[in-house]
This record gives C-alpha cells, structure tokens and sequence, in this order.
C-alpha cells in the first residue's frame, strides 16, 4: 500500500490571540478516520518555526558540517553559526556557561585555522571574531 504525502498546514505552537502555548488534543487516522481525543505532547520539533525547521534539516542533510552548510545555503561561517543557535535557543537546548566559554575557543581556533588553509578571507575571519564578541 503506498502512502501519499499529503500537503498540509504546520500547526501553531503558539495562540495567535493571547499568545500562550497550543496543545493537541485530537488526532486522526488519514486511513480509516480513526480518531483519539485527550492531551497530546507534540515533539520538540514540531514547535519549530519554519526557518529553524528548514536549518536543521539542512544541519542534518549536511552531517553538521558547518562548512556544507555555508555552501548549501550560501551564507558565511557567523550567519550559520547564529542560525544554529537560534535553532538551540527555540528547541530549549542553551548551553551552560563553562561549556560556551570551551565552545568559544574552539571557535577561534576554528576559524583561525580556516583563515591559514585559505578557506576564508581575512575580512569573513575578522567579521567571524567581532561576532563572537558581540555575543558575550
């Protein structure tokens, strides 16, 4: 039996009148209209917005190599790493403080190292660093 994708609309995680969270409280079968009434925790994903939904398929697709990331999007080394951490930040995955300041210097390192491969140019490693210090 072969399944159709249906075209659909992405439910709301949020009210459009006061703003607080939606939950799920029915669902049907699209086979045999089967449904179930209750409360339903939807995934972590699914309250996504479409363009964090759109990045982390493209993180994954890319094995989260930053780097197939840039291309495949075609944006710069900060523009992905800021659309990863708005993607953590809307999925609730915030990092403790001592293991940002870790993750910072491996960034340096990182992008001084792409500036002496000639991977990046001296400006797109100079805006990569200013970045960095704007988000302390």
């Amino acid at each position: 039996m072969s399944e159709e994708k249906k075209e659909g609309f992405h439910a709301p995680a949020l009210c459009p009148v006061c703003g607080n969270r939606m939950e799920i409280t029915r669902l049907q079968c699209s086979h045999c209209k089967t449904e179930l009434a209750g409360r339903f925790e939807p995934c972590r994903f699914c309250s996504l917005e479409e363009k964090h939904l759109q990045f982390v398929e493209t993180f994954l697709r890319c094995r989260g190599s930053i780097k197939e990331v840039e291309k495949a999007l075609g944006v710069s080394y900060p523009t992905v790493k800021n659309m990863l951490e708005a993607a953590l930040e809307a999925l609730g995955l915030e990092e403790r403080r001592e293991l940002r300041e870790v993750r910072r210097q491996e960034e340096k390192t990182e992008i001084l190292k792409r500036l002496s491969e000639n991977e990046i140019d001296v400006e797109t490693a100079i805006e990569a660093l200013n970045q960095m210090k704007g988000e302390r």
